[in-house]
């Protein structure tokens, strides 16, 4: 159960109801109305600004016709216990006790299902993520949009929507060209003692490559390393393989899986390239001209000389894009306006990326393409995952291992953690900046939001398992005739938010707003288990040690939602603690 959805509905058959009567005006939309929680100091369960959303149009006050809707309400909804009409013309309703057993009654019978938005039309969506190189380990600066696009696909798939979830994998290029030679060069180092050219800025430094270059020597003894040009090729291939190999590990220890690796060097070697060059020609779309020397750049040294350039101004770019160099092969933009046509073709409904704060110039220019490529505006989705800083002891910490002069996945992961690193990673939005405290994920406080409802959920479980019951089990109840105190349906209020949560995590693809709504869940569950300690009645388990039925329906509907939550987050929700 929506309740605010079923009181939108409500809402609007008043009101049209009104109209018919000629009591009332409606525009032809009915935007703009909500229906929230009103603020806590307010006596009531549910608020509207209907009133003065329509006040413009029947040229009257919003107090005025809140009293008349407000009136029509009441007199068609036996569960509406009063209602108020607040400056400057909010409908505040208070319900009757018996709604919220129907509620919780509802919910219960809904556990699989609450909170998934059933109206909603249900897509198909793709979402690029990570897409690091594949040149070593996954770094912090990778970990953050990892568990940003693991989760945006949690979030949609929860809500009954289609998704792949895929990885670009960058294996074409001067980068990997580099890469290989920097696995040869650990190869000889291996093999033959030589030393590997360190002061070479265009190599790899990391000591990640000897165990690459271990692992292709014992599973190649029929290669040659003796010369580079003969073994190129091959090396590339295994050099590739092994990055991916750790890369996959990394993310496995995230607890992420990719349905799909796409490789950019396929895209190349299938003239899939060539193809959406001749696609974008055919479409006027592409022109030989002159680039001007961007901002900031000393024009002296700037060479201004005819390319192929895409229009991407037509679309909204603030300038139009270089797909060939100057030697004639294809600029990175060019294989990723093919691998986006890829995309494309494959019909999904909505293209999702989620790229690093050092991509954010690069939305304009592949958000344009995609236009062109799908006549479709905003098909494609760009999200940014800005900044981690890590925090030790009040200062910022640097982790240095063997992997080089970054901190891995697996150096973060074995400091503090899966489910911290993803929780917390998740704990802000996405397009700001985010401190990770080591200190604060590793305390047994309110101050760790992981551990504020992870504990939530051992406290319900310590509960079921001292009556000998089984939390993740049905529960049967004849009826659900309950009379809940304030407390109590201060706390199924928020767990009635629960849908509007997942529809905003979904609708704005923001997943954090769900690690914050658990939080807020766990505070207002931690307050009333709190109470106890000073009122006996107001005990989960009584002084016969048993429960009665309506709490151990209330401790069940706060963990079904608690587990949902942290299952789309791809946190654990531990029994004990």
């Amino acid at each position: 159960m929506n309740i605010f959805e079923l009181y939108l509905d409500k809402i609007k058959s008043t009101i049209v109801d009104l109209q018919k009567k000629d009591e009332l005006i409606i525009p032809d939309a009915l935007n703009g109305i909500s229906t929230e929680i009103p603020p806590a100091k307010f006596d009531c369960d549910i608020s509207t600004n209907v009133a003065m959303v329509l006040s413009k149009i029947n040229k009257k006050s919003p107090l005025d016709l809140a009293e008349k809707i407000s009136l029509s309400l009441k007199n068609n909804d036996s569960l509406i216990q009063n209602i108020d009409v607040v400056k400057p013309g909010f409908i505040n309703i208070k319900f009757k006790p018996v709604f919220w057993s129907n509620f919780i009654e509802d919910i219960i019978a809904n556990s699989k299902t609450f909170g998934i938005n059933k109206k909603e039309k249900k897509l198909n969506y793709l979402v690029e993520f990570v897409s690091a190189n594949p040149t070593g380990p996954l770094h912090v600066g990778h970990c953050r949009g990892a568990i940003l696009g693991d989760v945006i696909s949690n979030v949609l798939l929860f809500n009954n929507h289609k998704v792949i979830k895929e990885y670009y994998v960058n294996d074409y290029g001067n980068q990997i060209i580099n890469f290989t030679k920097s696995v040869y060069f650990r190869i000889r180092e291996v093999k033959y003692k030589e030393v590997f050219p360190i002061d070479n800025p265009d190599l790899y430094p990391g000591d990640y490559l000897t165990d690459f270059a271990n692992n292709i020597i014992s599973s190649n003894s029929d290669l040659n390393f003796d010369n580079y040009d003969d073994v190129s090729e091959k090396l590339t291939e295994l050099s590739i393989e092994q990055a991916l190999l750790l890369i996959k590990k990394n993310l496995k220890s995230l607890g992420i899986k990719h349905d799909n690796f796409v490789s950019e060097k396929s895209i190349v070697l299938n003239n899939e390239v060539e193809n959406v060059i001749r696609y974008l020609e055919k479409n006027n779309y592409v022109y030989k001209g002159k680039i001007k020397a961007p901002a900031g750049e000393d024009k002296k040294d700037w060479v201004e000389r005819e390319q192929l350039l895409f229009r991407s101004t037509d679309f909204g770019d603030d300038k139009d894009r270089a797909l060939q160099k100057s030697d004639g092969t294809w600029t990175y933009f060019a294989s990723d306006v093919a691998y986006h046509k890829n995309k494309v073709d494959r019909k999904f409904d909505y293209l999702i990326n989620i790229l690093g704060a050092d991509h954010a110039g690069y939305i304009k220019r592949i958000s344009s393409s995609v236009d062109a490529l799908s006549a479709t505006k905003n098909k494609l989705i760009c999200k940014i995952s800005q900044l981690v800083k890590l925090i030790k002891d009040k200062k910022p910490f640097k982790m240095s291992k063997r992997k080089g002069d970054y901190i891995t996945v697996d150096d973060l992961i074995s400091e503090v953690g899966k489910d911290a690193t993803r929780f917390i990673m998740l704990n802000r939005s996405s397009d700001v900046e985010l401190d990770f405290d080591f200190d604060a994920v590793k305390e047994k406080s309110k101050d760790n939001p992981l551990y504020y409802v992870q504990y939530c959920y051992a406290r319900i479980s310590s509960v079921f398992r001292h009556l000998d019951k089984d939390l993740d089990k049905d529960i049967v109840i004849d009826n659900y005739n309950f009379e809940y105190s304030s407390d109590e349906i201060k706390i199924l209020k928020k767990i009635s938010e629960w849908p509007k949560c997942i529809d905003s995590a979904s609708t704005k693809l923001e997943p954090h707003r769900i690690p914050v709504y658990l939080y807020e869940l766990a505070a207002e569950f931690h307050s009333y288990w709190n109470l106890g300690k000073q009122f006996p009645e107001k005990r989960f388990i009584n002084d016969k040690k048993n429960i009665s039925p309506d709490k151990l329906i209330f401790l069940k509907a706060i963990a079904n939602v608690v587990k949902s939550g942290m299952d789309i987050v791809g946190v654990d929700s531990p029994t004990k603690m």
